[in-house]
């Protein structure tokens, strides 16, 4: 999966979540979204390729529980470092 797959799952996670959790975008570029949720809480997710993966990190101060789940829906080929 390439960086703007991931990143359109993520817009598309995000933005469907109960609406408590749901985060919307502010930004974003070839290899990373930043989202608006609940407070102006931010979350960032980066996807960038390397060689043949790409490596995926989210960021947020709240919402390290909805990143985590997040990151359950990727297919994981290799193993995490």
């Amino acid at each position: 999966m390439g960086p703007a797959e991931v990143l359109t799952l993520a817009k598309s996670f995000f933005s469907r979540r109960n609406s408590i959790y749901a985060a919307y975008v502010e930004q974003e570029s070839d290899t990373h979204v930043s989202l608006r949720g609940q407070g102006g809480e931010e979350i960032v997710i980066a996807a960038t390729p390397e060689n043949d993966h790409t490596l995926v990190a989210g960021s947020s101060y709240l919402f390290d529980a909805q990143i985590s789940r997040f990151f359950t829906t990727l297919p994981l080929h290799g193993s995490a470092q």
